[in-house]
């Protein structure tokens, strides 16, 4: 009894409240057998921090709520890290597959906000970042559309990422190259 009166009952502390998530697809499936039909559920959900970590998963159960339960933890098994510019955006454009799924996902100014359709939007959501422009090509299926997402932002480097594995400085990385800065002041110099 002393057991039970310490979990607290349904979603309780053994939950990580850091974590949010999101209810991306339900789907129903039966399967016919001798005395009729057996209907089960499959859920799709996308959980995440909102500062640079997102996951996904997936969970079959023959009730709503246990196949929920199940994607989530899935989901928080499966969490990558993403670098973001300045805590809203990323940090170059990227594109992302997964079976005929496509997506391209471009960085945004400041007020832009998160200009992408259904399941990646739930994505970039959970992932905290605030403006992007993204367009999914291809496949309109949920999962492949949330593979082809997490794949793009797999690629995603931060210039201090680059830095580090060409064994170079941030500022190297980031300035300009001289030569093309030289063009336009002789440019102007002729007119």
């Amino acid at each position: 009894m002393a057991r039970e009166d310490n979990r607290g009952g349904g979603r309780g502390r053994d939950e990580n409240p850091e974590f949010a998530d999101r209810l991306v697809a339900i789907n129903r499936v039966s399967k016919t057998v001798k005395g009729g039909k057996r209907f089960g559920f499959a859920a799709l959900v996308v959980v995440g921090d909102q500062r640079g970590r997102v996951g996904f998963g997936k969970g079959k159960a023959k009730e709503v709520p246990e196949a929920i339960r199940k994607a989530t933890e899935q989901a928080k098994r499966s969490l990558i890290r993403v670098p973001l510019r300045d805590g809203r955006t990323l940090h170059h454009d990227t594109q992302g597959r997964h079976g005929a799924g496509k997506v391209v996902m471009r960085t945004a100014t400041a007020g832009t906000g998160i200009i992408a359709g259904g399941p990646m939007r739930a994505v970039f959501e959970m992932l905290g970042v605030q403006d992007v422009v993204a367009k999914s090509l291809g496949s309109q299926n949920p999962y492949n559309m949330i593979r082809a997402t997490i794949d793009g932002l797999k690629q995603e480097a931060s210039p201090r990422q680059i830095a580090q594995r060409r064994g170079k400085k941030v500022a190297d990385i980031l300035k300009k190259p001289e030569n093309e800065a030289a063009p336009e002041t002789a440019e102007a110099a002729e007119a």
